[in-house]
């Protein structure tokens, strides 16, 4: 992907940022738009010299006009201290924020990569989970602006393609990791490193025994850029890593390559989370010839780096 004009809403946050940085070394014209509310300035701070590079402060629930070749539609808080901070402003983010960019991809003639998410799922009752799988989703609980926010912008995004013939993508992000998450971001990962760095008691919800799926961010945006290059299949399909832990074994994995004194606490489990995560990849493999390449320990490595500095600059 060279030479192109790219749009990436959400581009200050963790993997929107990542993603920023991949197509800027491609020879691309990047914009992002963020309004900043879980993003954060420092993670596009490297991009201001570039003049490839754009940012605009702006939120995707208000339209927004200008012409664009691709569209990376990756703008919502996505962790469950994020999102349920303010609830409706998610919802209204996940459903008016795919509304106008397929409002702008439709005038403008782009293709447009939505970023959805493995909560579509639910807490699953098909394990591993399959693209064609419809899920286990409460549609009132405290998770529901994430969960039903996401399903419906892949509606839209399926609709706009077949009553508008916009060419749209889906990809449904499983756990991701890496360099550039929030201290406080409130995910597994960045818990429990921050947690152990700082000597603190490392907390598990419930019993430690659900699961997850751990993809290193690298990985991921590998992925999502040969999902938009791809012709001819608009998704959805799974990006994760499918070596599944318990939450627990990831914590004790975090303390034995932290070397922390921290201990682990168990805490009620918060609701609606899920029992079991892990992708079934095979359609991106079969797809997108793609398959994530980092072990956990050694992304969980540079990401420890990543914290380690974060940390000690207070």
């Amino acid at each position: 992907m060279k030479g192109k004009n790219i749009l990436v809403t959400g581009g200050a946050g963790f993997i929107g940022s990542h993603l920023t940085a991949e197509l800027l070394k491609t020879g691309n014209l990047v914009t992002v738009i963020d309004n900043l509310s879980s993003g954060r300035i420092e993670n596009i701070r490297e991009f201001e010299s570039d003049p490839a590079f754009r940012f605009v402060e702006h939120d995707v629930s208000e339209p927004y006009c200008e012409d664009f070749d691709l569209i990376f539609n990756f703008a919502c808080p996505a962790s469950p201290d994020a999102y349920q901070t303010d609830p409706i402003q998610t919802t209204k983010t996940s459903m008016l924020g795919a509304f106008n960019m397929l409002g702008l991809a439709k005038r403008c003639g782009a293709r447009l990569l939505q970023a959805s998410t493995s909560e579509v799922y639910g807490d699953p009752l098909v394990h591993p989970q399959v693209e064609s799988y419809w899920g286990n989703v409460n549609p009132v609980g405290i998770r529901s602006c994430y969960d039903e926010g996401k399903r419906v912008a892949e509606t839209l995004c399926n609709d706009y393609r077949r009553q508008n013939g916009v060419d749209t993508k889906i990809i449904r992000i499983f756990n991701t990791y890496g360099p550039r998450m929030r201290v406080n971001d409130g995910r597994v990962v960045s818990n429990f490193i921050v947690q152990a760095l700082q000597g603190k008691d490392i907390t598990v919800y419930g019993d430690g025994s659900q699961t997850r799926s751990f993809c290193y961010v690298s990985d991921l945006v590998r992925g999502i850029i040969l999902m938009m290059e791809k012709d001819g299949f608009p998704g959805p399909v799974n990006l994760g890593n499918p070596g599944e832990f318990t939450i627990l074994e990831a914590a004790k994995i975090v303390i034995e390559m932290t070397g922390s004194k921290s201990k682990i606490i168990n805490l009620p489990l918060p609701s609606d989370d899920p029992t079991v995560r892990r992708p079934d990849i095979s359609l991106a493999k079969s797809q997108l010839g793609w398959e994530p390449e980092i072990p956990f320990r050694e992304g969980l490595k540079k990401t420890i780096e990543y914290f380690e500095k974060v940390l000690t600059k207070g």
